[in-house]
């Protein structure tokens, strides 16, 4: 818990210190697809063929074998007439033998007739079912290729646009800068802006978190006469100052974002407003506090040494209006314009 809490403090007290260590700035041609990725083909059982149908084991065709023609005495004394009943005899039962086996044989080839139909049907089905399964597949990389294409000729325009100076162009890019600024889970902002290519100016606001964002224990321990687990209140100066720094923080940290990201020089100041969403106590009705606001120059701003500064001095600096108390809600005071400030 205790390290948990080190480290949502560190990155609230690091929110400047994160960004500078990372080039801000967007290769354009780095969002093209290059290759498109498609997922294997996997038709399962599609794929296998229906097993094919075994011949029938026939039982072995009757031989007819006549009786041995007697001779000798053994033809004698009626042997003939004996030997033609045994013929007799014994074609019958031939007969009768190969009608058994006749039934036998046909029955089989029916029962196979009726299994090499079934086959039939089934294969003819899942050969079907393949091809509509390959069919589908080959649509989807079609339309994946087809969406590669239309992003990438959306990525060239954008490029081609940036490089003749479109309005929207240039605002697109800087929505693709502040997207990749990646904020800590504790201290979440969302951005807001407008560029203007007449002034050169990009209007820029950033909503922090409420001071509730700010972890209000300074520590977790063990109390083993009760078996819990105790935390201790941070000091109330330690959540203002920390609410505080990290406001002044964000403030710096945009603005270094959008200059560092535009190496064209595309925008030449920008008029920025760092507030929080609350609701007001008195009318239970949702409000903008502004905690800064400031403009800078490109010049200006490009001249100093972020890995040295405080952020406070600097919006100071700046001529910026800001809050005496971002914690407790104050608003800055903008009655004097921030332009005359920093003259």
């Amino acid at each position: 818990m205790n390290t948990d809490l080190a480290s949502d403090f560190a990155d609230i007290d690091g929110l400047l210190a994160w960004t500078l260590g990372i080039d801000d700035y967007v290769d354009l041609e780095s969002l093209k697809i290059s290759k498109v990725q498609h997922p294997p083909f996997m038709p399962g059982g599609l794929a296998v063929p229906t097993p094919k149908v075994a011949e029938p084991n026939y039982p072995p065709e009757p031989v007819y074998q006549a009786p041995t023609t007697p001779s000798g005495l053994s033809a004698m004394f009626g042997g003939k007439k004996r030997h033609q009943q045994a013929i007799e005899a014994t074609q019958a039962a031939f007969e009768n033998a190969h009608r058994d086996w006749e039934r036998i044989r046909d029955d089989l080839r029916a029962g196979c007739i009726k299994k090499v139909a079934l086959r039939e049907k089934l294969e003819a089905k899942r050969a079907a079912g393949l091809t509509a399964a390959e069919n589908k597949y080959k649509q989807e990389c079609e339309k994946r290729e087809a969406e590669a294409s239309a992003h990438n000729a959306k990525v060239a325009k954008l490029i081609n646009d940036l490089a003749f100076d479109v309005e929207s162009a240039i605002q697109e890019y800087v929505g693709i800068v502040l997207s990749n600024s990646v904020y800590p889970e504790v201290f979440p902002v969302e951005h807001d802006y407008a560029f203007n290519l007449a002034s050169r100016e990009l209007v820029l606001t950033v909503s922090v978190p409420e001071p509730s964002a700010v972890p209000s224990v300074k520590g977790y321990r063990y109390v083993k006469t009760k078996d819990e687990i105790a935390s201790t209140a941070l000091p109330v100066r330690e959540k203002k100052e920390r609410y505080a720094n990290a406001a002044w923080q964000v403030a710096v940290r945009s603005l270094h974002e959008v200059f560092e990201a535009d190496r064209a020089g595309k925008i030449h100041s920008i008029a920025l407003t760092v507030n929080v969403n609350t609701v007001d106590p008195a009318t239970g009705r949702p409000i903008t506090v502004p905690l800064v606001v400031v403009a800078a120059d490109r010049e200006t701003f490009n001249s100093f040494d972020l890995s040295k500064v405080v952020p406070q001095a600097t919006l100071q600096h700046l001529g910026a209006a800001m809050s005496k108390s971002p914690f407790d809600l104050v608003p800055a005071d903008t009655g004097r314009g921030i332009r005359v400030r920093g003259q």
